[in-house]
């Protein structure tokens, strides 16, 4: 029975299984995450424009509008896309294989149903090759239980990236999903400014990358990609002297100098007697990588999570 749980929320999920739907997904969360960046207001580092794991999917969380509010909904369970506003008016798409030229038409519409004007820009970022969205009929695979797979996987990720999240009491992002490089990522800030970001990423503009790697950082996340399976990762922008050669764990852990970060491929995990440990290990290790190198001020920024736990008794 434990045996079967563990599988349960541990998947199996091979990259090259589902790549297609995988690149299909990818972009129809461009969309959606685009209709939030239309609205929300601007914050640091993009945090406005970002996805967030709930317990049947993703979500952008609530978005403002005028004097509205209103949200979008994956749900990777009953495989269904919701639009809701604050007036319980919804609109609901149901997820089956199709373009991406199919599901902007489609979320559009029902945009215009519910009155949420919105403009967004038309192509994707941060690909290789950036097909406008209402142009594109290459990508159109959704294989259901791949995705609830993938899903399942960022559940583990979310829940033990906000364990991690919780021991830093400096400036921290939240655990979010950038649907940009579709990954999800927790980055800590020492407090520094940064140099400028050299840019460079596909079809993105480098002010963008400017602004999300303007100060001295320390970047954790999960991302489709890495592994035979997925994997965790961690960097330091800018990198410090001896990053790469920080002793960090779990064994399974290495720098990988074509990411330039360090991976922790997820089947070792997945396969692992004690997941959670090898994440968390994984986490801390490669953050005290970027802090003891950089020489952050570790006492100003780090406390106990559990240090209120005696009063609440």
């Amino acid at each position: 029975m434990e045996q079967q749980q563990k599988a349960q929320a541990w998947p199996e999920l091979r990259v090259e299984d589902w790549t297609e739907t995988r690149d299909t997904l990818h972009l129809w969360t461009q969309i959606v995450g685009k209709i939030r960046m239309a609205h929300a207001p601007m914050l640091n580092h993009w945090w406005q424009v970002a996805l967030y794991v709930t317990p049947r999917g993703l979500t952008t969380s609530a978005i403002p509008y005028g004097n509205r509010t209103f949200d979008i909904e994956f749900d990777f369970l009953d495989h269904e896309l919701h639009v809701r506003d604050n007036d319980g008016a919804q609109r609901t798409i149901a997820l089956a294989p199709m373009t991406v030229a199919d599901f902007h038409a489609r979320l559009f519409r029902a945009l215009d149903e519910l009155e949420l004007d919105t403009r967004i820009q038309p192509t994707p970022n941060e690909v290789e090759i950036a097909i406008p969205f209402a142009e594109d009929t290459e990508h159109a695979s959704y294989d259901p239980a791949a995705v609830q797979a993938f899903w399942q996987q960022l559940v583990q990720a979310d829940r033990l990236m906000k364990k991690f999240r919780a021991s830093f009491t400096g400036k921290v992002s939240p655990v979010h999903l950038f649907w940009g490089s579709f990954d999800m990522a927790c980055t800590r800030f020492s407090g520094r400014t940064a140099p400028t970001h050299p840019g460079g990423a596909p079809n993105c503009a480098d002010w963008v990358m400017e602004e999300g790697y303007s100060h001295e950082l320390s970047s954790c996340g999960f991302w489709p990609g890495g592994g035979e399976e997925g994997a965790f990762y961690s960097y330091a922008y800018p990198e410090p002297e001896g990053f790469a050669d920080y002793p960090v764990g779990p064994s399974s852990a290495f720098f990988s100098e074509e990411f330039q970060q360090f991976l922790l491929p997820y089947e070792a995990v997945r396969t692992s007697s004690d997941p959670d440990r090898m994440v968390l290990e994984f986490l801390q290790t490669t953050y005290e990588a970027a802090a003891e190198r950089g020489h952050w001020d570790r006492a100003e920024l780090e406390a106990e999570p559990d240090r209120w736990s005696h009063r609440r008794r």
